[in-house]
């Protein structure tokens, strides 16, 4: 991936995301007040060494620098985020993008992380912030100060796991759905219908850590029994190959 983004610059909000934002949130919200006084945070350049000269053009760190953050304070996985992206007003204006805006695919997010922890770049993510808090007053000198970014990427991809494992259950599910119907209503667990029945990114993950763990530890169950279900001796032969 190369690197073709303006390294600097603060990609000016559209004039009809900053109209809708406005008469949507007259009072602002937290994602529109974090862009009207610091602007976008990030800027590319802070990120360019991670990238090539050649190849496919990413996208622009700086905005997935800012989706990191968000999606931390959000507490969402990278479906969620991705989805965000696209549909949420407040996100739009805070990343400086027109209300049709595509977004992308929640891979880039998980792809971006990658590139971070590879070249130990993760505290740039805290390190510029906290330079633009401390600038404005935030924070005072001999404070106490958090300052492990490492803390919210492994967050972030703590749900993007939990995700994809809810996924994996909820796929499996649908295909014996398919292949043996009368089967799985004999053995599924009732609970399962409620469990899996939306994909995950239709509802929040847990913010707790706690609760993120009991639901992994859950769908985890779930899978072992499906499993043993599958390979029990009563089971379809198309089941059990």
């Amino acid at each position: 991936m190369s690197m073709q983004e303006p390294l600097f610059g603060d990609y000016p909000i559209p004039e009809d995301t900053a109209r809708v934002a406005k008469r949507a949130f007259p009072n602002g919200n937290i994602y529109i007040q974090l862009r009207d006084r610091f602007g976008m945070l990030y800027q590319n350049a802070d990120f360019a060494h991670l990238f090539s000269h050649e190849g496919q053009p990413a996208l622009a760190p700086a905005r997935l620098a800012l989706v990191s953050v968000m999606q931390f304070m959000e507490g969402v996985g990278d479906r969620h985020a991705a989805d965000w992206v696209r549909d949420r007003i407040s996100w739009k204006y805070a990343l400086g993008l027109e209300l049709d805006d595509p977004g992308f695919n929640f891979s880039v997010l998980s792809e971006f992380r990658d590139r971070l922890l590879a070249d130990d770049a993760e505290a740039l993510l805290f390190d510029t912030v906290l330079a633009l808090f401390r600038e404005a007053g935030l924070l005072k000198a001999r404070g106490k100060q958090r300052t492990d970014a490492t803390h919210v990427l492994a967050a972030i991809r703590t749900l993007s796991r939990l995700e994809h494992l809810g996924e994996t259950m909820r796929a499996a599910l649908n295909r014996l759905a398919d292949l043996a119907p009368a089967w799985l209503r004999r053995v599924a667990d009732p609970a399962w219908v409620e469990r899996y029945d939306q994909p995950t990114d239709h509802y929040r993950l847990p913010k707790s850590e706690s609760k993120r763990s009991a639901l992994a530890v859950a769908i985890g169950q779930d899978g072992y029994r499906l499993l043993t279900a599958c390979w029990a001796a009563d089971a379809p032969d198309a089941v059990r190959a």
